[in-house]
């Protein structure tokens, strides 16, 4: 778990700052810990198109759960 903890913060942050406003929305509703059903119930969209916008973050910010994309995104401030 530390070796990925590290992992993440090798990326740059310029790079996990190329998200769509969609991939913002998605990402915001991750970190405050809202499930994919519950994503998809807010933001009235497919359950197939939640999880490619889950994936595309968990591929940018070069971590392998949603854990650590809510930590990359509270610790890289990338989140108000």
């Amino acid at each position: 778990m530390q070796e990925t903890l590290y992992r993440q913060d090798t990326v740059p942050v310029q790079y996990a700052l190329n998200l769509s406003a969609r991939e913002l929305e998605v990402l915001k509703l991750l970190v405050e810990g809202y499930s994919n059903p519950e994503i998809v119930r807010a933001m009235y969209l497919s359950i197939n198109t939640i999880k490619t916008h889950v994936r595309s973050i968990m591929n940018k910010f070069a971590v392998e759960c949603r854990i650590q994309v809510a930590v990359f995104a509270v610790r890289h401030q990338l989140i108000k």
